[in-house]
Formats: C-alpha cells, sequence, structure tokens
C-alpha cells in the first residue's frame, strides 16, 4: 500500500495524561510542600509525535485511549496538536492511561507510569495496518514508522517479523532504560533503525562501552540493521550494516533541561532523512535540535 497522504508518519505506543506536581524546593520522602500540579498530554509516542509536529511533519498516532472523559479530552488534544487520531484504538472497557510524577527543586522525587491499558489491548492497535485502513499483510504500509518500547515484548517480536511492517521503516526507540531490552527482537531479526543512549546499547549488548562509536559497532554485530547511539553531551554515532560509522559531537550548551531530549533528536533526525538529507547532515541537525531543546531555547 503506498503511503497514505493524510499523514507522514506513523507513531505507534503510549500516549496519555502526564500529571506533574513540581515544587521549587528540595524534596524528600515524605514532603508536603506547595507548587503547581499540571496535566498534559505525554507519553513516549505522543512526545516523538508532538515534536515531529513541530518539525513541519503530520505524523498519525495508534495506540490505546479509553472511551472516558479523560480519552475524549486526549484525542481532542492530539486533533488540536495536528496529530491525526482517526486510527486510534478506543476502548469501552479500558481506562485512559496516565503517568504521575512529582518533581522538586532537586529533580525528579518520583513517578508512576500507568500504561496498564495499551499493554491490555495488545495487537488491537495495530489493527488499521492489517484490515486495510492503513496497509494489509498483501498491501503493506510502506512509509516511516516511529514504535515505542512501551509496547509488550511479544507485541515488538510480532511487529519485527510481520509481512504487514515488511515494508515500513521502522524507527524504535527505548521509553526507558528499565525497557531497553524489549528492542531485542529488532536485533535478533536486522530490522529497522534503532535509536538508544550509551546505557540502553550496554543493557542490550550486556556491557559497557565508553563511546558512542563502540556501542554502535557493537549492536550492528549483534545483528542490529542500523543504530543511532548518543552519549549525552560528548558524543553520536550513526552506523548502518556495510557502511563507516559516523560520529558527531554535540554543540556545548548550558543544560537546563535533559528529559525529553531523547525524543527530539529522534524526531529531528527522522524528519531530516524525510525531506531527503544524507546521513552527515541528518545527524547534525538532530543534535542540533537536541541541544536547542536541552539548553531550554524554543525548538528549531
Amino acid at each position: 500500500m503506498d503511503h497514505d497522504p493524510s499523514f507522514d508518519i506513523l507513531c505507534i505506543g503510549s500516549v496519555l495524561w502526564d500529571i506533574i506536581g513540581r515544587a521549587t524546593q528540595d524534596m524528600r520522602q515524605g514532603s508536603d510542600m506547595p507548587g503547581r500540579i499540571t496535566r498534559l498530554p505525554g507519553g513516549v509516542a505522543m512526545n516523538i509525535a508532538m515534536t515531529l509536529s513541530r518539525f513541519g511533519l503530520t505524523p498519525a498516532i495508534l495506540t490505546a485511549i479509553g472511551r472516558d472523559p479523560e480519552g475524549d479530552e486526549l484525542v481532542a488534544a492530539c486533533d488540536r496538536l495536528g496529530l491525526v487520531s482517526s486510527h486510534v484504538y478506543r476502548s469501552d472497557d479500558l481506562p485512559t492511561d496516565r503517568y504521575m510524577a512529582v518533581e522538586g527543586g532537586n529533580g525528579l522525587i518520583a513517578a508512576i507510569a500507568d500504561a496498564h491499558s495499551l499493554e491490555a489491548a495488545g495487537d488491537k492497535i495495530l489493527t488499521p495496518l492489517l484490515n486495510g485502513e492503513i496497509g494489509s499483510d498483501a498491501a503493506p504500509y510502506a512509509g516511516a514508522v516511529a514504535l515505542d518500547g512501551n509496547l509488550t515484548l511479544g507485541l515488538l517480536d510480532d511487529i519485527a517479523r510481520h509481512p504487514a511492517f515488511a515494508r515500513a521503516d521502522l524507527r524504535v526507540a527505548p521509553a526507558s532504560p528499565g525497557k531497553a531490552e524489549r528492542l531485542r527482537p529488532f536485533l535478533t531479526r536486522t530490522r529497522g533503525t534503532l535509536y538508544v543512549n550509551l546505557e540502553e546499547a550496554g543493557l542490550l549488548c550486556q556491557s559497557e562501552f565508553t563511546t558512542s562509536e563502540s556501542a554502535a559497532l557493537a549492536m550492528l554485530e549483534r545483528g542490529a540493521a542500523r543504530v543511532l547511539v548518543t552519549d549525552g553531551g560528548r558524543s553520536a554515532t550513526e552506523v548502518a550494516a556495510g557502511e563507516d560509522p559516523i560520529t558527531q559531537i554535540p554543540p556545548q550548551v548550558q543544560v537546563a533541561r535533559v528529559t525529553g531530549a531523547g525524543d527530539t533528536f529522534m524526531a529531528a533526525h527522522i524528519a531530516a532523512e524525510l525531506r531527503g538529507s544524507d546521513r552527515t547532515t541528518a545527524l547534525h541537525t538532530a543534535l542540533l535540535a537536541a541541544a536547542t531543546y536541552v539548553s531550554g531555547e524554543p525548538p528549531l
């Protein structure tokens, strides 16, 4: 199936409400402080989709959202942000997922991710790729797909080998270092482009690395088709099977925020390549966008 003209890329994974309590003072266990509580659309797939939208692309989301008031509000927020939500699986009996965190002046104090509905929905979120709505086994979707590691290992393994994804340009990121192991099917089946940091590369390779290049090359040896490894402000490496690695140093900036930098890097890299940038330019564009984000400046 040729690319659907109503969107530029599919974002598959967690879309939920982020409920964040922030206090300006330092906090510890048991602290009770005045502060602000916000509720914003979040989740890895959502964050990547919103960032892709800022780079001028139109993403469609595949996820599970409940048929509850919170779900209706979340779908409305997606639509306002320019995301295509018409292919989302809406469940009558699963509530809309939520993430709750408490942050003090000394950083993140605690967080709970309640993504049980996404996991319970399982392969139902992929129905549009199988029933002809977007693609099917006989006519696979041939566009770009951003996958997040909040999906279950079983579902990620299905995607790595399913004929409906045979022609897709898969771009995969773990939701967190704790879920990095879920990307293993893409190593063993040599599928997709994997976006990981140095710690996540170490977990996938069951080793420790000191540079992004050594980590990227080790992942290739383990079976990765293509990988981008970031190492904070030190370096980032992109390498694909049969190609020489490209390593670049990010611009040095004053760090104002870190959470979300990986999503920004991935989205900027995908956007650059979909616009036709070569490997070197795309990596430079992604590092510049991530550095701008980390500095607290408005996105490029």
